[in-house]
């Protein structure tokens, strides 16, 4: 069993906007070869727990990324689950921000990394709830992580909540999420060729390339894209009977409802609920300002999506 360390000698009481009272607490585990980081929201006679796995990049337990801008997703939506009465650990990802000391290289990852990282973190949680399991509640990427954790038959995990999570091959979606860029349109056979290598499980030559591809289709991050492209959701959702809750939004651009689909068809123990106006970062969208959502903290997640969530799990 994995014991958290109290990084604070004090803990806070946090208000929440239902009169409802949460304690804060910042958690260290073990790492492969550092301390991972998370924060623990423990609402007064919480019966349940969700651990929020993060989605994609150098994002944060809260939803920031290392420029120190984002939408903090997680830490609304831990909030807002605290005012359900649902506690939550939300986590830095292993060599980065707070769980740094993790690794020393957080591009040296895989998906089986991550997963591993979250169950412990589920190990964790339930026993500060005294009960057998707890929730994953993956974001993004994080839905496959998560999806990669249960399927592996890990204990202490009760169920799933996938969150804007792919159905169906990164390296397909990735496709579809370029083709829709006019900037990519000159280097479209180019990235092709990137694109049909590492499926294959090979490398590219990274000199070989354009200089403005370069950068992100860096060497040293090959090896994690390899070991990503080659995770089928729907195959992991198969997998795994557990309950499973898809959330999609319809005006999401990442994920779309082809992914909510088809990951709630393969899963046995899926539901699916859609949010028409929700968009990739678990907020209605503005009209008029496509990037307001991923980058305005003071814009709340979708209503209903918390107590959705909170019924699910009772």
């Amino acid at each position: 069993m994995i014991r958290p360390a109290l990084l604070a000698a004090l803990t806070l009481t946090v208000g929440l906007n239902a009169g409802h009272a949460a304690l804060a607490e910042t958690l260290e585990i073990p790492g492969p070869e550092g301390p991972l980081q998370g924060e623990l929201l423990l609402p007064e006679a919480a019966q349940s727990g969700v651990v929020i796995v993060p989605g994609s990049g150098p994002i944060d337990r809260d939803g920031r990324f290392s420029t120190g801008r984002g939408a903090q997703t997680y830490r609304l939506l831990a909030e807002a689950l605290a005012a359900e009465g649902v506690a939550s650990l939300r986590i830095d990802k292993r060599g980065l921000f707070g769980s740094k000391a993790a690794i020393a290289d957080p591009e040296a990852v895989t998906v089986e990394a991550y997963a591993e990282d979250a169950v412990g973190w589920a190990r964790v949680l339930a026993g500060r709830l005294g009960r057998e399991c707890v929730w994953l509640a993956g974001h993004s990427e994080g839905g496959l992580v998560s999806l990669a954790a249960a399927s592996g038959g890990a204990e202490g995990i009760c169920g799933l909540v996938l969150l804007a999570a792919p159905g169906r091959r990164l390296s397909v979606i990735l496709r579809e999420q370029l083709a829709r860029q006019p900037q990519a349109k000159p280097y479209e056979a180019e990235m092709e060729r990137i694109l049909s290598t590492l499926e294959r499980g090979e490398r590219v030559d990274v000199d070989s390339l354009s200089l403005v591809l370069r950068q992100p289709w860096r060497d040293s991050i090959q090896a994690f894209l390899i070991n990503l492209f080659a995770k089928d959701p729907v195959l992991l959702a198969r997998d795994y009977a557990g309950p499973v809750l898809v959330i999609q939004g319809e005006r999401d651009v990442q994920i779309t409802t082809v992914d909510a689909t088809a990951l709630s068809g393969a899963a046995p123990g899926a539901e699916l609920r859609m949010f028409p106006q929700m968009t990739h970062m678990l907020k209605d969208d503005v009209a008029g300002e496509p990037y307001a959502t991923y980058e305005d903290p003071s814009l709340p997640i979708t209503a209903g999506l918390a107590e959705t969530i909170a019924e699910f799990i009772r």
